[in-house]
């Protein structure tokens, strides 16, 4: 059994703008069967096809992707926060409502999580009743809102709410912050900018005491967690001092950083969960020694990055033992979804 964790979802269309999202309220322009240009600003933004809204052919691809479930999210750009509170609750409400039904229409193939207003933490603190009121598991969030790392004490109310509601996260990259450091291309935002800005997003939750002030709130990360497995050894050495993991020496000098934590960026890291969109074996085995098998969960980006036919055909051939292929499959992507871990 494969559970996919990472594939998103556009509606097939949505509503008038009607003045919402100064200008960047998104429309569908269906020009061809089974395909449309997702149009913001009045430009294409990306060319989707009916993977994207139709039900029966998400559920048709399952079996030729090698898929036995998928966690269905909103593609990044739909979180809106640029939008104002009022507006991104609006587009909120409508993309939650499409996943909800895809869920509802057929549960034993999909789980959704949806979005909320992050411009406005506390209006995103209260909206989450709602999402776990549809059927949803959690939602979706980018890896930073509108410059702000997901650290920031302005967030702190958001995730004390989604620990109470017992709602999980995943954290997909969004609009990196620093585009102009390397040539902006799609392709090159992509390829660096995501796992970078992913990167530094855990580092501040984990460096600010977040993920130390609740425990229970469960957060996956796409793309293996960007950057963050990379400079992950050298965050515990800023740490602890030491070298391979090892604790502080008895001797060591009073060190801010490890004051303010009570436990080594190795353990918080080792509680998060991470897809394994890293499109090669030896990342992959790196992300697995970092952060453990139990971490560990696949994700292919359905239906917009090309996939591996089937699309776990690299993790096969990595020499998994049967338990940790049922861990890396299915099992961790159910655990972070709050359900039991057994298949349903």
């Amino acid at each position: 059994m494969i559970v996919d964790l990472h594939t998103h979802l556009v509606p097939e269309h949505f509503p008038q703008a009607a003045g919402r999202g100064s200008g960047r309220w998104p429309s569908m322009d269906h020009f061809e069967p089974g395909r449309a240009k997702v149009t913001i600003a009045g430009a294409n933004f990306r060319t989707v096809t009916d993977q994207c809204w139709s039900r029966a052919r998400r559920s048709a691809d399952l079996p030729l992707e090698g898929v036995d479930a998928q966690v269905v999210s909103p593609m990044p750009e739909l979180l809106s926060y640029w939008f104002s509170p009022a507006d991104g609750l609006d587009m909120s409400r409508y993309v939650n409502d499409q996943i909800a039904s895809l869920v509802q229409a057929s549960p034993t193939q999909f789980y959704g999580l949806g979005m909320v207003p992050l411009q406005d933490p506390a209006l995103a603190a209260r909206e989450l009743t709602a999402v776990k009121s549809a059927g949803l598991r959690g939602v979706e969030l980018g890896s930073n809102v509108l410059g702000r790392s997901l650290g920031e004490e302005r967030f702190a109310e958001f995730f004390a709410e989604l620990e109470r509601l017992d709602l999980c996260a995943f954290v997909h990259a969004l609009h990196p912050t620093f585009s102009d450091r390397f040539p902006a291309t799609e392709q090159l935002i992509n390829a660096i900018g995501f796992p970078s800005d992913t990167g530094l997003t855990i580092a501040s939750m984990i460096a600010s005491g977040l993920i130390e002030r609740h425990p229970g709130v469960r957060l996956a990360f796409s793309h293996g967690g960007g950057t963050l497995p990379f400079f992950l050894p050298r965050l515990q050495h800023a740490w602890s001092g030491r070298w391979n993991g090892e604790p502080p020496a008895a001797s060591a000098l009073p060190n801010p950083f490890r004051q303010s934590l009570p436990r080594s960026p190795v353990d918080y890291a080792r509680g998060l969960f991470y897809d394994t969109l890293l499109f090669d074996a030896r990342a992959i085995r790196y992300l697995v020694d970092m952060v453990g098998i139990s971490q560990v969960t696949v994700g292919t980006d359905y239906p917009f990055v090309p996939r591996e036919q089937p699309v776990a055909a690299t993790l096969k051939s990595m020499g998994l033992s049967p338990d940790e292929w049922d861990q890396v499959s299915w099992r961790n992507c159910l655990r972070f979804l709050g359900l039991s871990g057994e298949a349903t």
